[in-house]
């Protein structure tokens, strides 16, 4: 029983395979690529710079523009309604490394976090969906704004490096995107819940679906995504917060993404571990009273009920048995 008690623990945090992992530049870029909003003025663009390059620790990056019309190319498609003629303030600048997983950091553009809407995490993800891994992102803005457009400035990135992205991926990133953070605000306040909890249960949700589906070979079907979903937000106690029309929406968004081809990368599994890994590290104190609060007597209870059924399921056919030759 005890056994069994600590690998629900292990389960329900996802902790197996952590570890610091150093992580190295990829030498397929040549260099860093900063992406850079075409609305900012000449001195928030320095600024900008400046900020990103503090940040990566790097005074080479390549310069990168992102304008209305990168917007619609990479946007659009998802459902947004950019123009050529849109507005572009969010930054980023994109270290891709062979190692490490995708990480994001949000850097404050004078002491001010100016990312309004779209949190790390859910950065993190959407690249994920899209196709990114092993990268390091640095997002800023010198005027406050919902940072779409730095994200489509990662993707544009990577495009300037011979790495285009699969449109369709794209495409369920953004729909991942409106999604997580309409979840996020929609709880917002509410006791027991975090973004890193709701992206931590997304990311273990595409890790199971990528090892059910066997990297994208066999389609699951809605009440097996569903099972999947249930399960991570239990692990992640967000599911009585969750209401079922954030179910249905996480269901809808997984379909897209499974149905994007974005589960058929050999690596996509292991980038979403090490995603989960990495949320769960950064936020250890809430992990760590997650773990208790999932280790109450209740849980003991539970879990003993279905050993005692085990047990006595045995122990029936062991009758059965002996009973023939009586």
């Amino acid at each position: 029983m005890k056994k069994l008690l600590i690998s629900f623990g292990v389960l329900a945090l996802g902790l197996i395979g952590l570890g610091q992992q150093t992580v190295h530049a990829d030498d397929s870029w040549s260099a860093p690529v900063a992406t850079l909003g075409s609305s900012l003025t000449a001195d928030q663009k320095s600024g900008t710079l400046s900020t990103l390059n503090d940040a990566a620790g790097t005074s080479n990056a390549t310069e990168l523009t992102v304008n209305g019309d990168t917007l619609v190319k990479y946007l659009n498609p998802s459902g947004s309604s950019f123009t050529s003629s849109s507005g572009v303030w969010s930054s980023a600048l994109v270290q891709k490394t062979s190692n490490g997983g995708i990480n994001v950091k949000i850097v404050p553009y004078n002491g001010q976090n100016n990312i309004t809407t779209i949190t790390a995490d859910q950065y993190r993800n959407a690249a994920l969906t899209a196709g990114v891994s092993n990268a390091n992102l640095y997002i800023t803005s010198a005027v406050r704004i919902d940072g779409s457009g730095a994200l489509a400035g990662v993707y544009a990135a990577f495009a300037n490096n011979g790495q285009t992205l699969n449109a369709s991926q794209i495409n369920a990133a953004q729909q991942e995107v409106n999604t997580l953070s309409g979840i996020t605000q929609a709880n917002q306040g509410k006791d027991g819940y975090t973004d890193k909890q709701l992206n931590n249960a997304v990311a273990g949700m595409k890790s199971d679906m990528a090892s059910q589906s066997n990297n994208g070979n066999k389609m699951l079907d809605s009440a097996q995504i569903g099972k999947i979903v249930d399960s991570n937000l239990t692990q992640n106690n967000i599911n009585t917060i969750i209401n079922n029309n954030q179910r249905t929406q996480i269901i809808n968004l997984l379909t897209t993404i499974q149905k994007s081809g974005a589960l058929d990368s050999n690596s996509f599994k292991d980038q979403a571990n090490k995603l989960a890994n990495s949320i769960q590290n950064s936020a250890k104190n809430i992990f760590d009273k997650l773990s208790t609060s999932l280790n109450t007597q209740e849980n003991r209870n539970f879990l003993q009920k279905i050993w005692d059924s085990i047990v006595s399921f045995f122990n029936s056919i062991v009758s059965w048995v002996q009973s023939l030759f009586n």
